[in-house]
């Protein structure tokens, strides 16, 4: 039958979707008590869509910030490209680092000095990565400058003081104006050896960062007691050049390199960090594959359900027939009732999924504090929040992808109805 024939045989002359339709497919949303069966599988199937769209927002907003708040912390106390010295000592860091702030795209250069040491305090001793800079580069990092907690900044770098995290400060038992002591391996050289260096600073200022690593285990201290302390006088471990795009460092690294004006060896964030986010990566896909079988499972259980309600329907199928009801309008009855399933369920699903992705750090403590337990452990996870970030496009794509499958799952049962003819179809009733 044509398109137009069939369009002329529709009831009073309606059109494909016509008000009849809609009437007929919300009749049979409203289960009678004999259909109380058909019902709970529609129900199941719209908690299953709406559980999974909620499920997959949820998710992958929680990995987009983690992974975002990695990167901001990683990027906001390093810097987006180091340059190290390859044949000789970095005796001339400052002329170096005055031409790398002429260089396009670099935001500021930072001279440092880096090396490992015992931190010890009332309360133990643990291993800790002290940095050697400049006061004015240290205001220039907002994690750092922005985030002091206790003490202050000023006259940093004319004190032999140093600033820790506040996860330090809490397992070495202080505070500020309190003594820590200093041990590092590579100390003073005498005729029986390489002697440990052993020094107590006192504490200036206590910083939060916010991710639990950093936090406990890094050491600030003026440039030149860093120099003094680690036996380089004069020179400098590396200089941490941040730039104003760090996507962009691929493109700066030649400027670079030529800017430095002396042999150095140069490496970006991407390639320090690059087993980390591949990982996060990864687990990001999987997670989103996973998950997706969740929808997957309840628009099946809309093909179970609309088959059923097919079957139950037979006598009405019938009757919509011998009326003039074409198979098109009975398959468009079929395809409104189980999309409106699937349409419904994915709305409700990006509410709570929105709902839960604006409050789920309110959500979390909640849970913690109800269950006495730590959901989100700072030491595991690295942050001390949990963080929630909706990227627009990814949300489409679950809310299309559920449309979709909706969709689909509802195009079998409503063909299998829609090729019934009358004496066929009272075979169901």
């Amino acid at each position: 039958m044509s398109a137009s024939a069939d369009a002329a045989s529709q009831p009073n002359g309606t059109r494909p979707f016509a008000a009849f339709e809609w009437m007929i497919a919300g009749r049979y949303l409203r289960a009678r008590r004999r259909e109380t069966f058909i019902s709970v599988i529609a129900g199941f199937s719209f908690v299953g869509i709406m559980l999974g769209v909620a499920t997959l927002i949820i998710v992958m907003a929680v990995m987009n910030g983690f992974r975002g708040e990695l990167l901001s912390k990683i990027l906001g106390i390093n810097g987006h490209m180091l340059l190290q010295p390859i044949d000789s000592p970095l005796d001339d860091f400052d002329a170096v680092a005055a031409r790398l702030d002429n260089v396009d795209g670099v935001r500021f250069a930072m001279p440092f000095v880096e090396g490992q040491a015992l931190v010890s305090g009332p309360s133990g001793a643990f291993g800790g990565l002290v940095r050697g800079v400049r006061a004015s580069d240290l205001r220039q990092l907002p994690l750092v400058a922005e985030n002091v907690r206790a003490g202050t900044l000023d006259g940093f770098d004319e004190s032999t003081s140093i600033a820790i995290g506040t996860r330090m400060a809490q397992q070495l038992g202080v505070t500020v104006g309190d003594t820590v002591t200093l041990v590092s391996p590579k100390g003073n050289v005498t005729p029986l050896g390489v002697t440990p260096r052993v020094k107590g600073y006192p504490v200036t200022a206590i910083f939060e960062i916010g991710m639990s690593e950093y936090d406990s285990t890094f050491v600030f201290m003026p440039l030149e007691e860093g120099q003094r302390y680690f036996n380089q006088d004069g020179a400098a471990t590396g200089i941490e050049i941040f730039a104003t795009d760090p996507d962009a460092v691929g493109e700066m690294r030649i400027a670079v390199e030529g800017g430095a004006g002396r042999p150095a060896f140069v490496s970006d964030w991407r390639q320090r960090n690059v087993t980390f986010f591949s990982a996060l990566e990864v687990e990001r896909n999987v997670m989103f594959l996973i998950l997706t079988l969740i929808v997957l499972v309840a628009a099946l259980n809309i093909i179970s359900g609309m088959t059923m309600l097919v079957k139950d329907k037979g006598h009405d199928i019938a009757i919509l027939r011998t009326m003039g009801a074409t198979r098109g309008a009975i398959m468009r009855v079929f395809v409104i009732t189980g999309a409106s399933i699937g349409v419904v369920g994915t709305i409700a699903g990006f509410v709570l999924g929105f709902v839960v992705c604006q409050n789920v750090e309110t959500i979390r403590q909640f849970i913690s504090w109800l269950t006495r337990t730590e959901l989100f452990s700072p030491e595991l996870y690295f942050l001390s929040r949990l963080p929630a970030d909706m990227d627009t496009g990814e949300t489409i794509t679950v809310v299309l992808m559920a449309l979709v499958l909706s969709l689909l799952a509802t195009l079998y049962p409503a063909w299998r109805a829609a090729r019934l003819d009358p004496v066929e179809a009272l075979r169901y009733e």
